[in-house]
């Protein structure tokens, strides 16, 4: 590439760059049980990559799993302008997981 080409060249990746956003925060809100006896849980999690129920039940499973609990469900998956209105619902699993 010519010298004067290259200028050129680099302004346009670093427009592009700064055009990109930012990765968005993702929370996902989920059922979770345990057996034996029976416990049932309701609570929050924040969620790596895709924002998406399909997503969040991928990443959740393991997580609980190690803690013994099993994934019934994703509810939603939300940014961080819903975590406040969950908080007190979640209790104890906010955000735990």
């Amino acid at each position: 590439m010519k010298r004067h080409a290259i200028l050129p060249a680099l302004l346009l990746i670093a427009t592009a760059l700064a055009a990109t956003p930012a990765a968005a925060q993702c929370f996902a809100d989920y059922k979770a049980k345990q057996d034996a006896p029976l416990r049932l849980h309701y609570g929050t999690a924040e969620i790596a990559g895709q924002c998406t129920p399909a997503a969040a039940a991928e990443a959740l499973a393991p997580r609980l799993a190690a803690a013994g609990w099993t994934l019934l469900n994703v509810v939603s998956v939300f940014g961080p302008e819903g975590l406040a209105e969950r908080k007190e619902s979640a209790g104890a699993f906010h955000l735990r997981f």
